[in-house]
């Protein structure tokens, strides 16, 4: 019987994961989809504020403080990979808010977290850069003062609020990596190029790229120097779709095709049943 590792021994391999190579992080939404996608043999995962809101039928962004952090300590107890956080904008606008609530988020045993520069809404997309770049030293202290092993990850996101600067996006993650960020990430960005200047601007940091049906392969993006490979909210809205059609497809025409090929109950349950075992042993 073998000892599940520590909230250290999931830091220390989130952290060695960004050293070499490119992985896939995929986002569960659930202790469910958690464990099915450690069961895959992914080395780790990564929150999705979309799936998880829209599960507990909010808007993407609604949840309060303390509910996203229960589901942060919910995944993070459940699974034996590294956690990633999808910290949003930290849950403040101001540097010492962002840190307190960096240190809470510290605490669910996540061994990472990401910090956006978007308003969620203020007057101005995205925070200007000067009060960015303080949030995302506030944060590197806070997580400095916990023992500095999660790993910061700072976003640009300009692509997702409506500001599609390409410059500007680098000016960013550049001074982001000055204040101390860990990883950097611009969402958004779907071209080779844009992709190659984010990585060639970011190094020796390792940059994460958030996936999508733009014709890349885990291996194309790996070529083009990305560390790690997000997929967001995607494999939710996947679930969602499929549970949209068949729904719709019963409420409309009065039919059942939509439950044609699906994974049998029999399946799921030799998995989870299975599953349970090494998570108890």
């Amino acid at each position: 019987m073998s000892a599940r590792p520590s909230v250290a021994d999931k830091r220390k391999n989130f952290r060695k994961l960004h050293e070499a190579g490119c992985f896939v992080i995929p986002n569960p939404w659930d202790v469910g989809t958690a464990r099915y996608l450690q069961g895959l043999g992914f080395k780790a995962l990564a929150t999705t504020s979309a799936g998880h809101a829209f599960s507990l039928g909010y808007p993407d962004g609604a949840q309060s403080l303390d509910v996203v952090l229960a589901h942060y300590r919910e995944i993070a107890a459940a699974t034996d990979v590294p956690l990633n956080a999808d910290f949003e904008n930290g849950f403040a606008d101001d540097p010492d808010g962002v840190a307190a609530n960096v240190t809470r988020c510290v605490t669910t045993g996540v061994a990472g977290l990401s910090i956006e520069d978007s308003t969620k809404g203020g007057a101005k997309p995205l925070y200007d850069l000067d009060l960015a770049v303080a949030r995302i030293k506030a944060a590197r202290a806070a997580v400095d003062r916990a023992g500095g092993d999660v790993v910061l990850t700072a976003r640009a996101e300009n692509f997702i609020a409506g500001v599609p600067d390409l410059e500007d996006a680098i000016r960013r993650l550049t001074a982001y990596k000055a204040a101390g960020a860990d990883c950097l990430y611009a969402p958004g960005i779907r071209t080779r190029e844009q992709i190659e200047a984010v990585v060639k601007a970011a190094a020796p940091r390792p940059v994460n790229f958030l996936a999508g049906p733009f014709g890349f392969t885990v291996s194309d993006i790996a070529a083009m120097g990305v560390r790690r490979i997000s997929v967001g909210g995607s494999l939710a809205r996947v679930a969602m779709s499929a549970f949209i059609r068949a729904a719709t497809e019963i409420a409309k025409d009065g039919k059942f095709d939509g439950f044609a090929g699906l994974v049998s109950n029999v399946e799921l349950n030799k998995f989870f049943s299975e599953d349970r075992k090494k998570l108890s042993s």
